[in-house]
C-alpha cells in the first residue's frame, strides 16, 4: 500500500502544480479505489493540499505568476470556510457526500468550457474586498466538507467572471487551497477524523510532483492549458460515476 501511496502523491503533486487544483478531485476517487472510505479519503486528501499548495504558491511566486493582492482577501474567507468545513464533514453521511462531489465537478466543467482563455492583464477586472471575501468564506466551507481545495470551483470564476488570464488563475487557485487546506486540516485535527500517517507518504511524494507540475505549466500556451483542465474533469467524473453507481 506505501507504494501506492507514493505514486499516487507524486501523481496528484504533479497535477496540483499544473492545473492549481489541491488534488482531492483527483485523490479522493483514487482512494476510494484503493479501499479507503470516503471520510478517510478526504483526510488524507486535505494534508496532501496542505503540503501541495504551500511549496506550489512559493514557486509560482518566485516564477512572478502569482498575484497575491486580492488572493489574500479570497484566501483569508476561504480559511474560516475550510475551519467550519472541517466540523461539516462528520455531520454528513457518505453517500451525500459522494453526490455533492459529482454535482461540484459537473458545474466546474461547464463552468470553465464556456469560459475563454484570457491571456492579457488588461481584461482582468476587481471585485470588492467584502464580496471576495465571501465568495472565499462559501467555497472553503463547501470545500473542505467535500475534502478538496476549491480551486475547482474558484479557477472557473476567475476565468469566466473576472478574465484572470488561465495561467494567473491556476496560480491564484492553488494559493486559495493553502487557506482552506491549513484550516481544514487544522479543525478535522481537533475532532479527530484525520489520517495523519498515509496523509502524510501521500503528502510528502507530491513535493516532488508539484515541482514538475509547475515547471510543465510554464512550458504550455493557455489554449492547451485549457484544454487539459477540461479533460481533467471529465476524468475525474468518470471515476467518481464508477465509484458511486458500480
Amino acid at each position: 500500500m506505501i507504494a501506492e501511496l507514493i505514486f499516487v502523491g507524486i501523481l496528484i503533486g504533479t497535477m496540483s502544480g499544473f492545473f492549481g487544483i489541491g488534488g482531492g478531485m483527483i485523490l479522493v476517487p483514487l482512494l476510494l479505489v484503493l479501499g479507503f472510505e470516503i471520510k478517510d479519503a478526504i483526510g488524507i486528501s486535505i494534508i496532501q493540499m496542505v503540503f501541495s499548495s504551500l511549496f506550489g504558491s512559493y514557486l509560482n511566486y518566485k516564477k512572478g505568476s502569482l498575484r497575491v493582492g486580492d488572493g489574500i482577501y479570497v484566501g483569508i474567507g476561504g480559511f474560516m470556510g475550510g475551519y467550519i468545513g472541517g466540523y461539516v464533514t462528520q455531520y454528513i453521511s457518505n453517500n451525500v457526500l459522494q453526490f455533492l462531489f459529482l454535482g461540484l465537478l459537473i458545474f466546474a466543467m461547464f463552468r470553465l468550457f464556456f469560459s475563454q482563455a484570457h491571456e492579457e492583464e488588461s481584461q482582468t477586472k476587481t471585485l470588492s474586498k467584502t464580496l471576495l471575501f465571501t465568495i472565499g468564506l462559501m467555497i472553503g466551507i463547501f470545500a473542505i466538507t467535500l475534502g478538496i481545495g476549491g480551486s475547482i470551483i474558484l479557477t472557473p470564476l476567475l476565468v469566466g467572471i473576472l478574465h484572470y488570464p488561465i495561467k494567473k488563475a491556476v496560480s491564484a487557485g492553488l494559493f486559495f487551497v493553502a487557506f482552506s487546506s491549513v484550516a481544514g486540516m487544522i479543525s478535522r485535527l481537533h475532532n479527530g477524523t484525520i489520517d495523519f500517517q498515509n496523509g502524510l507518504i501521500v503528502a510528502i511524494a507530491s513535493l516532488f510532483g508539484v515541482a514538475l507540475g509547475v515547471w510543465l505549466k510554464d512550458h504550455v500556451t493557455p489554449r492547451n492549458h485549457k484544454t487539459a483542465l477540461l479533460v481533467l474533469y471529465v476524468f475525474a467524473l468518470a471515476m467518481l460515476i464508477k465509484k458511486i453507481w458500480f
